[in-house]
């Protein structure tokens, strides 16, 4: 996929959070926002998993830590084919197929029910290690959030993963600066964030996790360094995309309302 194909999905993942978000009134719009380059990349190429490997053992797998970002991801499975669109249109209704937090039975393509944040990496930890133990060439992609970040269960498993030199194992943070009740910066700062992956034994870099030309150049290249973990540090934007969420605590958990719908469509080329 080339990097303008990128560049529409993420585009089209927007406008369904969007539309899903004020469909069901829910929260976590400004996350799903802000992870949307990622997200196109991982699904436009970089992850060895498609609707027809779906259940292959040798498939990459994704676990997503946030799962309260998970409209994005159900975005992301329905536009690349792993479960029809509309099935969208439902999203955290009574009785309806996807969930408000990422679940595993809900839909093809989802690895991992996750939404008690600090888990995500630690499962995944299991999930490489079995993989290098049963001789196999998968690799395992988690997307973390920057808030989660704050909590020890990360950094524990954040040792784990170089000790047993998992480099099958691939870390995304989506640092989009904003956590559920205000600025990481001000709740708990996790400056000199990069460094402290590295510290820890991780192959790191840093990049405009907006730029789906640098994400594809890193997620190309893995993994960094033999033997140990590779971990891409994305510096995001929450609410990227519509002017008034971006960088607004505000949207973590609010849902946009009917004239808030219409101006976000609009921003993002329209209600088509």
């Amino acid at each position: 996929m080339e990097s303008s194909e990128h560049q529409q999905l993420a585009r089209r993942i927007r406008r369904h959070v969007l539309r899903m978000t004020h469909d069901a009134r829910s929260s976590h719009c400004g996350t799903g926002l802000s992870m949307a380059e990622i997200l196109a990349v991982v699904y436009g190429g970089a992850l060895r998993c498609t609707p027809a490997t779906v259940e292959s053992p040798e498939r990459d797998r994704l676990v997503l830590s946030k799962g309260h970002g998970c409209a994005a991801l159900y975005a992301v499975l329905a536009e690349r084919g792993f479960f029809p669109r509309d099935w969208l249109d439902s999203f955290y209704q009574d009785g309806a197929r996807l969930a408000g937090h990422a679940t595993h039975t809900s839909a093809p393509g989802i690895e991992v029910s996750t939404g008690s944040l600090g888990h995500g990496l630690g499962i995944a930890c299991g999930m490489a290690l079995a993989g290098k133990r049963d001789g196999r060439d998968y690799r395992v992609f988690t997307i973390l959030s920057d808030g989660e970040c704050d909590e020890g269960s990360i950094w524990e498993a954040a040792l784990f993963a170089p000790h047993h030199g998992l480099d099958n194992l691939v870390v995304i943070v989506d640092y989009n600066k904003i956590q559920s009740l205000g600025h990481v910066r001000d709740v708990l700062d996790l400056e000199p964030f990069a460094a402290k992956w590295r510290a820890f034994g991780w192959s790191t870099r840093e990049l405009d996790g907006h730029d789906v030309a640098a994400l594809g150049s890193a997620l190309a290249d893995l993994p960094y360094e033999t033997g140990r973990p590779s971990c891409l540090v994305a510096h995001t934007v929450k609410g990227k995309g519509i002017s008034f969420m971006e960088d607004t605590v505000l949207w973590h958990y609010r849902s946009p309302n009917d004239d808030e719908l219409a101006l976000g469509l609009a921003e993002l080329g329209g209600a088509g």
